[in-house]
This record gives structure tokens, C-alpha cells and sequence, in this order.
């Protein structure tokens, strides 16, 4: 059994290790020499993951950001951060996630990046027929990935679970306000990652910088490009391991979302179950795939269509990027093979 937090970690270190590591396209940015271009880069724990920020400090008029400036921004970030945790943490007792899910029914008063990213939620829900599902929380925990009791439960327990499982049933309504029927509960876990990475980026771009680069566990979103001129390249983890890397990708004002079996699963009698619940079933999706990248300018989004299009199974999400085509997607079938919706993704020798 590999426990969440040591699959996560070791994820995000070998992503990290990625990052910064550029390709070389011939050419540089006018101004961006690295000799005098600054950098900064905070290592955190938060959201059960470890996340790494770097920050660059050039900016379009060619003027670089004072250390004291790129501090001052970094720590904007950290506590954006800790702010955003403490509001969507599922375990947290005075979080608005908890609160709602303890309202009984009864609507709650929430924050405004909440009350967002949950219209957000019920957006892409929408859009992708309810492959995405908020409330899918409760299946969640009855397989014990909430707490790491793992179990299986029976198939009276998944039925009587399935029937409170419905993101149409969430209301949203003046005043911030947020009402789950009874029985409700939901968890915002498919996709603070992305609203925090996306955050991010506009708390940078509003501050100056014009690079920068944030890996939240399985999470990696951009800015810009680096000061010789090069895109960011990032590692893509194989499923196959949940360690070594599989291939690489360039990315310029990205985000860079997977979701995978590896992440977090246990075993039982012989069989492994993942997170990535089914609501359909009430069990693990099973449908071929390891791993599901997301390529797309929004980091929520990217977190989303992540969950959700592994949930979909190959074939409809093949059928949804065509549809999409302004996002790329990377699927990783079990067996190892790829399918790749343009060739972006250079694969390890």
C-alpha cells in the first residue's frame, strides 16, 4: 500500500526537478540575461502536497524586481496560499467547505473565492455531463481515502451513498450564499489546486512579474517564459511507477494538470482501488486509463477536465477534446501506450 501523502510528495519533487530545465529554441528575450536576472524560489507544505513557487524578476520594460520587491510578492503568494487552505480544507472545522457540509441542509454564507470556485464547479460539471461531480464526496470517504481507513464496502453502502450524490441539487444564491439538501456533503479537492495555481499567476502578473512557474503536486502552471527565452519544460510522471518520468512537454502560460490511478490507491485481496470515483458505480473508474494531462490556459479548468476526463474513459474523452480543441490532453492507458491530441509530448528514452 503507498500512502497519499508519500505518492504526492515524491511526485511533486520529480516535477520539480523538471521545471526549470529549459529547451533550447535558438533565441533569446531581448533583456533577459540570466547573468542579472534575479529568481526566487519557496518550498511549502500545504493542501497535502509539497509545492514549490519560483518566481523571476524581469520585467516587460526591462527593469528587474528589487530582491525586497520579490520577496514582498512571494510572501503575498505563501499567504495566498495558507488563505485558500484554510477556506477549502475538507478536514478543517471552520472552513466554509466544512461548514456547509455540517449545515444540515440549512444554506451557509461563504467567502468569495468559494462561492467562485464552486460556480466554476457546477460550470464545468455542466459541461462535461456530470463526469465532474462535487458531491461525489461521500463515496469518497466510505472508501476511506479521506482518513486512509481503507475499505470496500458493500454494495447496499455504495447505493445508499449514490443516491445523495447530485452537483444539480447544490443552489447558489445572493449574498454568497451556498445550500446542500440533506445528506450533501461536498469536497473541493478535484480542483483548489488549479483555482490556487490560477490565483496565483493573476497575484504575479498583477505585481510585475513576467515569469513564473508553480508546481503544486500534480499541478504545474506557468507564466511566461524563462530569461534566456526558453519555454518551461515539465515531466509528465509515468503512472506506471508513480516516480520516474515518462516524458516531457513545453509549456508557455499553462497549466500542466494529471490526475492518476497512482496518485492514491490501496489493495485489497489482490486488487488495487484508486480515488477517482465512478459516481455512475460508486466505485474506482475502471476504463483502461493510468493517467490524464491537462494542457490548457486556466488552471482550473485544467483541474477539472483532469478528473473528469479520466472518469469519461478514452474514447468520450477523445470525443470531448475534439470538441475542445483549444485544450491538449495526454492519456496513458495502463498498458503504457499514448494518445496525444497534437504531438507535444516528448517521451523518456
Amino acid at each position: 500500500m503507498r500512502s497519499k501523502n508519500w505518492t504526492l510528495l515524491v511526485a511533486g519533487l520529480l516535477l520539480a526537478c523538471c521545471l526549470l530545465s529549459a529547451c533550447d529554441r535558438g533565441n533569446r528575450t531581448e533583456g533577459h540575461s540570466s547573468s542579472r536576472q534575479s529568481k526566487l524560489t519557496r518550498e511549502i507544505y500545504a493542501m497535502d502536497t509539497i509545492m514549490n513557487l519560483t518566481l523571476y524578476g524581469f520585467r516587460e520594460d526591462g527593469q528587474e524586481l528589487s530582491e525586497r520587491e520579490l520577496g514582498g510578492i512571494m510572501n503575498q503568494a505563501v499567504s495566498l496560499v495558507g488563505h485558500l487552505e484554510a477556506l477549502f480544507s475538507v478536514t478543517e472545522k471552520n472552513s466554509d467547505i466544512s461548514k456547509i457540509n455540517a449545515a444540515d441542509g440549512a444554506p451557509v454564507a461563504v467567502s468569495d473565492e468559494t462561492y467562485e470556485l464552486l460556480e466554476q464547479c457546477i460550470h464545468y460539471s455542466d459541461r462535461t455531463e456530470g463526469f465532474f461531480d462535487v458531491s461525489v464526496y461521500p463515496l469518497v470517504k466510505l472508501w476511506g481515502f479521506t482518513t486512509g481507513e481503507y475499505r470496500v464496502p458493500t454494495e447496499d453502502e455504495i447505493q445508499e451513498v449514490r443516491g445523495r450524490i447530485d452537483y444539480r441539487k447544490i443552489r447558489l444564491s445572493k449574498g454568497n450564499q451556498v445550500q446542500l439538501e440533506r445528506g450533501m456533503q461536498i469536497d473541493l479537492g478535484a480542483a483548489a489546486k488549479g483555482y490556487l495555481s490560477q490565483r496565483l499567476m493573476e497575484l504575479f502578473q498583477k505585481s510585475g512579474v513576467e515569469s513564473a512557474i508553480v508546481s503544486l503536486g500534480g499541478n504545474v502552471q506557468t507564466m511566461g517564459l524563462k530569461a534566456d527565452g526558453t519555454r518551461y519544460r515539465i515531466g509528465i510522471v509515468d503512472p506506471a511507477d508513480g516516480t520516474s518520468i515518462y516524458g516531457t512537454l513545453e509549456a508557455e502560460n499553462k497549466a500542466v494538470i494529471t490526475s492518476g490511478t497512482y496518485q492514491r490507491y490501496f489493495e485489497r485481496d489482490g486488487r488495487t482501488y484508486h480515488h477517482i470515483m465512478d459516481k455512475r458505480t460508486g466505485r474506482p473508474a475502471e476504463n483502461g486509463l493510468a493517467s490524464v494531462t491537462v494542457i490548457a490556459e486556466d488552471g482550473t479548468m485544467g483541474d477539472i477536465l483532469a478528473t473528469a476526463l479520466y472518469v469519461m474513459g478514452e474514447e468520450r474523452a477523445v470525443e470531448y477534446q475534439k470538441e475542445h480543441p483549444e485544450t491538449d490532453i495526454i492519456l496513458i492507458r495502463k498498458d503504457g501506450s499514448l494518445w496525444q491530441s497534437s504531438p507535444i509530448l516528448s517521451k523518456q528514452k
